[in-house]
């Protein structure tokens, strides 16, 4: 490919980021992180906060993760991720395959804003130690409730595909992120996904597809793959996590 994409997110996080970032990385497309890339070469937090301020020709984003093509720019992990996906050819072909998979990448961001919020359950403003016995609270029901929620739905997705993929017959975007889920989830709540993963081998066993597909193999062993954080959106405070 000629196009180059410049996809912009917080420095030193995963966060939402990565949902695109693993497509970029997955379709070995050309690309720049921008906001790990140097003020002087047009990166940095500098660059970012200023499209979040004046936008590209009147199209201002809320909040990162965006990305700029050219004159264009998509904002959303879902929708970037939609986008990224269809351009690169990891998006099922068939028309009603790409409508659900946009079905599958908004629920996932439904999950993953869950997930946040069980660590910041008051107000995104606070901090964590703010708002420890609500987010005791809240994560206790994510971990009873809403992971068997979701990773049953994943399941039962994958039960009615004879592929193994999510949607189609070939890896697409929402495949990669389920795949960060799984890695979200084992991140931050270990215990619970030590109890419950076995439930779901289908899931786990796209999981694994995923990790070994060559091109996100090496991004995974690279430096460009950065490490869970307690500043990201899955955060492992041992308080929260339990069977």
């Amino acid at each position: 490919m000629t196009e180059r994409f410049d996809l912009y997110y917080w420095p030193g996080l995963q966060g939402r980021g990565e949902f695109p970032r693993l497509v970029l990385e997955a379709a070995e497309a050309p690309y720049r992180d921008m906001g790990r890339l140097d003020e002087a070469e047009g990166g940095g937090v500098s660059a970012m906060m200023a499209i979040l301020e004046t936008g590209i020709g009147g199209r201002i984003p809320f909040a990162p993760p965006f990305l700029v093509e050219d004159d264009r720019l998509v904002a959303q992990a879902a929708e970037v991720s939609a986008h990224l996906g269809e351009r690169l050819g990891l998006a099922p072909q068939a028309e009603a395959d790409r409508l659900f998979a946009r079905t599958i990448a908004l629920t996932t961001a439904d999950l993953v804003a869950e997930a946040h919020d069980t660590h910041h359950p008051v107000g995104t403003g606070l901090y964590y130690d703010d708002q420890k016995p609500e987010a005791r609270r809240r994560s206790e029901e994510f971990r009873r409730e809403r992971m068997p929620k979701f990773l049953g739905w994943y399941e039962r997705l994958l039960s009615a595909n004879p592929s193994g993929f999510l949607v189609g017959d070939r890896l697409t975007y929402v495949d990669l992120g389920l795949f960060q889920i799984v890695e979200g989830l084992r991140y931050a709540f270990p215990r619970r996904m030590a109890a419950i993963e076995a439930n779901y081998p289908r899931v786990l066993a796209l999981h694994d597809r995923v990790a070994a597909h060559p091109p996100v193999a090496r991004y995974l062993a690279s430096p460009r793959r950065l490490a869970f954080n307690e500043d990201g959106i899955f955060r492992h405070y041992p308080e929260l996590d339990g069977a």
